[in-house]
């Protein structure tokens, strides 16, 4: 059985809860849902064991930082088994915020945020496409997020 099917009413309702505001405290949650700030607090820390609550962490405005630009690039690689090693280059990228692996045409698929222009340039040219084991990338600018959420619950 996954940890979803391990869900209640109230752990989904303190995830939503948590959802919209990461930084609320336990008793105004407890307050919301009618129950103790212990059980609150026991339930947050189970979803965190289980895995299902990874962070609560703030999520900051690009934007407003300075970074104008996003692309979505997909990096093709000499040889799929030098996958691991890439990721750890990539890591070492601040820009980089994001990689996953996916099928299809590209082995990883990576978001990259960028200042302006030019700074997204040195960014592709001067640094990612230098990482050994990257055959070639394919980047799609981003021009604006239309919404970004959790799942549903």
């Amino acid at each position: 059985m996954d940890n979803a099917n391990k869900l209640d009413d109230f752990d989904v309702n303190i995830l939503k809860i948590l959802d919209r505001d990461g930084r609320i405290a336990y008793s105004s949650i407890a307050l919301e849902l009618g129950v103790s700030n212990t059980m609150v607090h026991q339930r947050i820390n189970r979803l965190t064991e289980q895995g299902i609550l990874e962070a609560v962490r703030p999520v900051l405005n690009e934007r407003a930082l300075g970074y104008d630009w996003g692309a979505y690039t997909g990096l093709s690689l000499e040889k799929d088994g030098d996958s691991k090693r890439v990721i750890e280059e990539l890591k070492k990228i601040p820009e980089v915020t994001e990689c996953y692996y996916i099928t299809g045409n590209y082995t990883l698929y990576i978001k990259i945020l960028a200042k302006n222009h030019e700074h997204m340039r040195q960014l592709l040219y001067e640094q990612i496409d230098n990482i050994p084991g990257i055959a070639k990338t394919d980047s799609m600018i981003e021009l604006g997020c239309a919404f970004k959420r959790n799942v549903i619950l």
